[in-house]
């Protein structure tokens, strides 16, 4: 075995399960994608054989298919309607409970340090990039969520860096991939070439290198780094979508009152599709829910859209009663006032909201659609 501090090492194909049995050994449930219903998803694994070995994705504006590949590759895929937000923010988690007792109700509060050891198993880079924006914020705030904060501890990440791209993948705008490059323990970049299938590994984390010096490794070679580089910049440079992000959230404060929302609000079908998919988005409601009894109650936390109508719902009516609305909140809020309330963008450009809306809203068009008109509104009425 090559001592994994000694800098980057390469794992044959035929050693994937050795990882795997590693983690294992460490206490950790394994939870990587599978394929299922024709899509791929994340679910428990066991295996190597578990991964859509031979599978890949073929997106784009409300497109999605499942292709075979023509060789045996473990990752060769993108993203699929799953996102890793599912395991640290689940859809729905049980806040508190309270029982009827004879001097009234007692309250009896989740324990949230039961979360379950999970390592996660081909992690893209766009999405650590989102799970660092869900720490923002359920973490890095003044109150952080004690669920999300015990989920998060329990994590060990196994990253996969990108060597292609799909068709509805705009990261390399966002800054946020297709390269690895924090907030993993482990990150493989697969190598098909000459017969050979191997990954080019390195370690992230202590825990990231204590799993790796128990797995059969070697040196990665010169050779092996090279391939490595450039079937990671052939995935940078094959993005199926762009992003002009200049002054972004500027432009968003200059449009509020923009005919396009008009034209956009006329497609939307406020299906919510695009938040559920999206692996920052984290609104939700709260749900009391009483037995028959009446003895017993609980409070449920749930994921919820700000494309519902209720969602805005106050006492009196809707704060947005339109699909322009809504839509102009999501897309102000993800690309604009994210900034000034948590310090960075709400998109990581993998694109689920494009690929995954049921009419082919594209939140790029969308965006050079308002930067292309108001450019023009400044040229007929130059100041």
């Amino acid at each position: 075995m090559a001592n994994p501090e000694r800098g980057v090492v390469a794992l044959e194909r035929t050693d994937l399960d050795g990882l795997f049995g590693a983690l294992r050994g460490a206490g950790y449930g394994l939870v990587g994608p599978t394929v299922r219903d024709g899509a791929i998803v994340f679910d428990r694994i066991e295996s190597a054989s578990d991964l859509p070995v031979g599978w890949t994705d073929q997106q784009d504006a409300a497109t999605y298919r499942l292709q075979q590949r023509d060789d045996e590759a473990c990752f060769g895929f993108v993203v699929g309607p799953h996102s890793w937000k599912r395991y640290l923010f689940p859809p729905k988690v049980r806040l508190w409970g309270a029982k009827r007792t004879q001097q009234g109700f007692k309250i009896s509060e989740q324990n949230h340090d039961d979360a379950p050891r999970l390592a996660l198993i081909g992690v893209r880079s766009c999405e650590l990039a989102a799970i660092d924006i869900q720490d923002a914020v359920f973490l890095r705030q003044e109150h952080p969520d004690p669920d999300y904060a015990s989920r998060r501890d329990n994590l060990f990440v196994v990253a996969v860096n990108c060597t292609e791209a799909g068709g509805t993948c705009f990261c390399v705008s966002m800054g946020t991939g297709p390269t690895v490059r924090s907030g993993y323990d482990l990150a493989l970049t697969e190598i098909l070439h000459e017969n050979r299938h191997y990954f080019v590994m390195r370690a992230g984390s202590d825990a990231g290198r204590q799993i790796l010096g128990q797995v059969r490794n070697r040196p990665a070679t010169e050779a092996e780094l090279a391939s490595a580089g450039r079937a990671e910049r052939r995935a940078a440079e094959q993005m199926g979508r762009q992003l002009d992000t200049e002054n972004l959230p500027g432009l968003l404060r200059q449009v509020r009152e923009h005919p396009r929302w008009d034209d956009v609000a006329q497609r939307c079908l406020s299906c919510a599709n695009c938040t559920m998919v999206c692996p920052t988005c984290f609104c939700h409601t709260v749900d009391d829910v009483v037995d028959l009894t009446g003895d017993h109650a609980e409070r449920w936390r749930q994921w919820d859209s700000c494309f519902n109508g209720d969602y805005s719902y106050i006492h009196g009516g809707q704060v947005r009663p339109s699909i322009r609305g809504r839509y102009r909140q999501w897309l102000t809020h993800k690309l604009g006032t994210w900034h000034d309330q948590f310090g960075s963008s709400g998109c990581v450009g993998c694109g689920r909201c494009i690929t995954w809306c049921p009419v082919g809203i594209d939140i790029t068009e969308e965006v050079r659609a308002l930067r292309s008109t108001l450019g023009a509104a400044d040229e007929e009425n130059p100041s």
